[in-house]
């Protein structure tokens, strides 16, 4: 049997990964310190006889008894708001964390997959970003704890991939949403959706003109694992290259939802990027996305609402 590591497998992406292995018959061995991720992501699967939930921070090294085929290293806070509530952490779990799992690889000859972010490239001078732009990335602003962590990472893991000859692929996620997104992780589409269920304010940063490229998650997982399959090392861009600026998306939600909501602006994040939008070339050989924003955001939409029940 295929026994498979799911870094952050309580998290938004991680617990659909989870789900996916395990109806792929892996023996799927989850690791979350909960920091983030919620233990209701993975209820319909927590009790599955090819399923173990491990509490653990990946700073931490880890022990595994069994062999291990794969490791999908997703662990990180990836909302702004999580992700600078403890900045020293959030490094921490890039640097520590992913050498901590590519020596696990390396001890069980497995193959690592890691989830990098379009955030390694800043606020980019370019568009779209292809995975050869270096970016424009502020060392030391607020946002660095994680941009920073996650260029760092990647750079650990093609060391590793060098000396080593460890199996490594390397992805970087542009603005994934969808059912199961934390409501309260401060991401602007489950901001907006909240606040237009409530007929609240829709809170935008800045004029709204910045943009965003928004992809299903079901849409992310299938190229993550399509791309575990691959002998790639990447760094390939998935994302929907379909740019919206936050001021669409805002109006959209508040259609889709049938809300009474008003457009409130207030003053602009520091360093909070004006455009975003991925080149998908390189990938598409293998993936590219199918799902409409429409239907995507409905579907969060339902989520959302089943769960203010």
């Amino acid at each position: 049997m295929i026994v498979s590591i799911v870094t952050g497998g309580c998290g938004f992406i991680g617990n659909y990964i989870c789900k996916a292995l395990i109806k792929s018959g892996h023996y799927v061995i989850c690791i979350d310190n909960l920091s983030s991720g919620n233990l209701d992501n993975i209820r319909e699967i927590e009790n599955h006889q090819n399923f173990q939930m491990i509490k653990h921070d990946v700073i931490d090294p880890l022990t595994i008894g069994k062999n291990v085929n794969y490791i999908y290293h997703l662990a990180c806070p990836a909302s702004p708001d999580k992700y600078q509530e403890d900045s020293l952490h959030t490094l921490q779990t890039s640097i520590y964390g992913t050498e901590n799992m590519l020596k696990l690889a390396k001890e069980k000859n497995a193959k690592l997959l890691f989830t990098s972010t379009s955030e390694i490239y800043g606020n980019p001078l370019v568009s779209p970003q292809n995975e050869n732009y270096w970016g424009n990335v502020n060392p030391i602003g607020k946002r660095s704890c994680y941009d920073e962590g996650k260029r760092c990472a990647e750079t650990i893991i093609m060391e590793y991939h060098k000396k080593y000859k460890i199996p490594v692929c390397i992805v970087r996620l542009f603005n994934t949403y969808g059912p199961f997104l934390n409501k309260n992780d401060g991401r602007v589409i489950s901001n907006f959706i909240c606040q237009a269920l409530e007929n609240k304010n829709l809170t935008v940063y800045g004029n709204g003109s910045q943009t965003r490229s928004f992809c299903y998650v079901e849409d992310t997982v299938n190229a993550i694992l399509l791309l575990m399959e691959e002998n790639e090392i990447g760094p390939f861009n998935i994302g929907n290259p379909n740019e919206m600026t936050i001021n669409q998306i805002a109006l959209l939600i508040k259609e889709l939802t049938g809300s009474d909501s008003k457009i409130y602006y207030l003053s602009l994040p520091e360093d909070d990027p004006e455009q975003r939008r991925p080149c998908i070339e390189k990938i598409k050989r293998f993936w590219q996305p199918t799902t409409d924003i429409k239907e995507g955001l409905l579907k969060t939409i339902d989520c959302f609402k089943y769960r203010q029940r």
